[in-house]
């Protein structure tokens, strides 16, 4: 099996021991992202609106990095620290994924790193 790790100056860097994606067999998984500014890696300040714009397009530079996009994006999971900003979240999420939209599942989390609003990770085709 081919392995290929993922990094780009264009998301944040990662907070621990992993890597921002891996491309393997022809997929890329990009791991979990979070509302950070890859200038800055902090944390942006906004509402679930601003911080799911943020977390998807850290997504959209690291598949770019892999020589995908969100276009090839075939499954995501979202965590949300407060399941009363579903509507908030999937109203930005709508303008990202509109062609054919991927398989998705949402779930409600007790807390999130660096105490985020909205966590995202896909798997996309390379």
């Amino acid at each position: 099996m081919m392995r290929e790790a993922i990094a780009t100056k264009d998301a944040p860097q990662a907070l621990g021991p992993y890597s921002q994606g891996i491309k393997a067999n022809g997929f890329i998984f990009v791991s979990g992202q979070l509302a950070i500014d890859p200038s800055t890696q902090q944390v942006i300040s906004g509402d679930m609106a601003a911080q799911t714009d943020r977390v998807l397009r850290n997504v959209s530079a690291i598949l770019e990095a892999a020589g995908s996009s969100l276009d090839k994006v075939v499954r995501v999971c979202v965590f949300l620290k407060s399941m009363d900003d579903f509507a908030a979240m999937n109203e930005v999420y709508g303008k990202y994924f509109l062609s054919i939209r991927p398989a998705r599942s949402t779930v409600g989390v007790a807390r999130l790193p660096k105490d985020v609003l909205v966590e995202i990770e896909v798997i996309a085709l390379a």
